[in-house]
């Protein structure tokens, strides 16, 4: 028993429109349009340097902001790098609340993590510094590797690149 003509008679399908195939062509599109940030009426944006960088030129103007070789063919633990980095920003969004001004930038390095960004010192150096002990002390224990922080200060609010 055929299960066509028993759809054919509960949806009532002629033959013609089972058998027939249409092509619908359209204009190539070959514009990308995602992750550019554009201007807006009667509003200014302040931009950073990456938000002012479109994405094709990663590797040209701007960087990556994790650096490891474990996406590479045959590279180690790719998934347990990525949930660390995760883990790592997470982790910094929290304890630095409000003071990175920049992307988190993490460089791993043999068996060295490096992270990178800067902060707004509206805090203490000692506060500061204590901080980044901290940082370095729990991620290393978590992490089973040295942890190292390299962060700038600047005193502005916001790094702005440029405004559109």
């Amino acid at each position: 028993m055929s299960l066509i003509p028993y759809m054919r008679s509960i949806f009532q399908i002629s033959q013609n429109n089972v058998t027939k195939r249409h092509l619908h062509v359209s204009t190539m599109l070959n514009k990308s349009r995602a992750a550019r940030y554009r201007p807006k009426p009667k509003i200014v944006q302040a931009l950073t340097y990456e938000m002012a960088n479109p994405p094709h030129y990663i590797a040209s103007r701007k960087s990556w902001n994790s650096w490891n070789t474990s996406n590479v063919k045959d590279g180690n633990r790719p998934s347990e790098t990525l949930v660390e980095d995760l883990f790592i920003r997470n982790f910094i969004q929290g304890t630095w609340h409000g003071l990175f001004l920049s992307e988190v930038i993490i460089k791993r390095q043999h068996n060295i993590i490096r992270i990178a960004g800067i902060i707004n010192h509206k805090m203490m150096p000692a506060q500061i510094h204590f901080l980044i002990g901290y940082t370095e002390q729990l991620l290393s224990f978590w992490l089973h590797c040295p942890i190292r922080m390299e962060l700038s200060s600047v005193s502005a609010k916001t790094v702005v690149y440029k405004y559109i």
